[in-house]
C-alpha cells in the first residue's frame, strides 16, 4: 500500500509556466532543434567586471563564515544609501532585510502579514508566482484585471472596488513583468490617494525592474508620505545589475515587519551567500554606468521588436514603458487551424510556435491574461530579428 506523502499545500501549488516553457525549449535544443528561446526574464548581459572582481576579493580575503541573518551592515548601508540617492527614501540599516532575490523577499513579507482567509490585491496581468505565494501564506488572492487598452493598468476605480475590511495589502508591480508597463506619477497619485483611505491596506511594492525604465525617472508608492509607513518595497540586483544566479534581493520596511522576517529568515534560510553579498555592496557602490548601458541597449531591442510586429495582422500590443517583456493580445488567433495544429488559447498558440517556428514564449494564462502572450526581448538583436521573423511567417499560417 502506498502512502501519500505530499502535503495539500504542495499540492494545491501550481508549477511555474515560465519555467516549465524554458524546459520544453531546452529539450527541443537538447534534440538538436534551433530553438530561439524567450521565455525567461533574464538579462543576457554578463555581471560587470567590478562586481564580479569584489566577489573574488572577497573569497580570497576568506569571507566565507555565516553573515548575519538580515544580512552583512554594510549591503544594508549600501542598500539604505541607494534608496535616499535614488528614490528620496529615508531607510535606516536596520529597516532592511537582505533575502534570497526578491522572489524570497517576497515570500518572507507575505508569510508574515498575511493571517489565513485575509484578501491581497493583484492587478492583472501578474508575475506568475504571486498567486502561488499568497495561496502559500493562506491568503485570498483578489484579481483586478486590466487590458491592452489601459496599457495593462488598473485605475483607480477598480482598485476601489477591489477593497473590503479582509484585504491586507495589495501586490503592486512598475514596471511591470509581463507587460513592461510603468504607472506614471499622475497614475500613481490616483492610486494612492485611494490607498490614503484605508489606512489597513499594506503595500508590497515588487521594484525589481526599477533600473530597466524607457520614459523617465522612477517613481514607487512609498514615495507618497501618508503611504510610506505602510509600504513594503521589494527589490534586488538580478534585472539592473545581470545578477540573477547571485540570487540577492531586499525588503525596506517598517522596523516591525522588518522584525518579523528576520525572524522568518532565522529559522528558514538564516543570511544568504556572504560572496553575493560583497558582489552586491560593489554593484550599489561602484560605477553605475553598466547599468545605463544596458538600460539603453534594452530600449533598442524594444524599438527593433515593436518595428517588426508592427506588421504581424492581429497583434495588438501595448508599448511597453520598462523591463524587457512585450505581452501582445493574440486572441486574433483564437480558433484558427494549421494542419495538425488548431489554436483555441493562448497556450496553444505557445505551443504552435515552439513546434512550428522554433521560438519559446510563455502563454499569458500564467500572467492572469489568457489573451496574451509573453514575448522577453533579452536576447541579441539578430537572434531577435530572426525569432519574430519565424514568429511572423508561422501565423500567417493559420487559417
Amino acid at each position: 500500500m502506498s502512502i501519500d506523502v505530499i502535503s495539500n499545500r504542495i499540492k494545491a501549488l501550481s508549477e511555474s509556466q515560465t519555467i516549465q516553457m524554458n524546459q520544453k525549449s531546452r529539450e527541443l535544443q537538447e534534440s538538436g532543434v534551433d530553438v530561439i528561446n524567450l521565455t525567461l526574464g533574464e538579462p543576457d548581459f554578463n555581471t560587470p567586471e567590478h562586481i564580479k572582481d569584489a566577489a573574488i576579493k572577497a573569497v580570497n580575503d576568506n569571507l566565507s563564515h555565516y553573515p548575519p541573518v538580515a544580512g552583512f551592515p554594510a549591503l544594508k548601508k549600501a542598500i539604505a544609501d541607494k534608496l535616499e540617492k535614488d528614490n528620496g527614501l529615508s531607510y535606516s540599516p536596520n529597516q532592511i532585510v537582505v533575502s534570497g532575490g526578491a522572489k524570497h523577499s517576497l515570500a518572507n513579507v507575505l508569510q508574515c502579514i498575511v493571517n489565513a482567509g485575509e484578501e491581497v490585491i493583484i492587478p492583472a496581468p501578474y508575475w506568475v508566482s504571486y498567486i502561488e505565494l499568497v495561496k502559500l501564506a493562506e491568503g485570498t488572492p483578489v484579481i483586478v484585471e486590466a487590458g491592452v487598452d489601459t496599457k495593462f493598468k488598473i485605475t483607480p476605480e477598480q482598485l476601489e472596488e477591489s477593497i473590503t475590511p479582509k484585504t491586507k495589502a495589495i501586490l503592486f508591480n512598475s514596471p511591470s513583468n509581463p507587460t513592461g508597463s510603468v504607472y506614471s506619477q499622475e497614475e500613481l497619485k490616483a492610486l494612492a490617494e485611494v490607498l490614503e483611505k484605508h489606512p489597513h491596506v499594506y503595500i508590497i511594492s515588487d521594484e525589481i525592474y526599477e533600473k530597466i525604465n524607457f520614459v523617465g525617472k522612477h517613481m514607487g508608492l512609498a514615495e507618497f508620505d501618508s503611504l510610506k509607513d505602510r509600504t513594503i518595497v521589494i527589490n534586488g540586483v538580478s534585472k539592473g545589475y545581470a545578477m540573477t544566479g547571485w540570487r540577492i534581493g531586499y525588503i525596506a520596511a517598517p522596523a516591525d515587519i522588518v522584525k518579523a522576517v528576520t525572524k522568518l529568515q532565522g529559522q528558514f534560510t538564516s543570511g544568504v551567500c556572504a560572496i553575493a553579498q560583497a558582489a552586491s555592496i560593489q554593484a550599489f557602490e561602484g560605477d553605475q554606468q553598466c547599468v545605463e548601458e544596458m538600460r539603453v541597449a534594452f530600449n533598442k531591442r524594444r524599438d527593433l521588436v515593436l518595428d517588426i510586429v508592427k506588421d504581424i495582422p492581429g497583434f495588438r500590443v501595448a508599448v511597453p514603458d520598462g523591463a524587457f517583456y512585450i505581452f501582445p493580445d493574440v486572441s486574433h488567433y483564437f480558433g484558427k487551424k494549421n494542419g495538425k495544429y488548431t489554436i483555441d488559447s493562448s497556450m496553444d498558440l505557445c505551443m504552435y510556435l515552439l513546434e512550428d517556428a522554433h521560438v519559446a514564449s510563455v502563454p499569458g494564462s500564467a500572467f492572469g491574461s489568457s489573451d496574451c502572450v509573453r514575448f522577453s526581448y533579452a536576447a541579441s538583436d539578430d537572434k531577435l530579428v530572426e525569432a519574430f521573423n519565424r514568429v511572423k511567417d508561422a501565423l500567417a499560417q493559420l487559417k
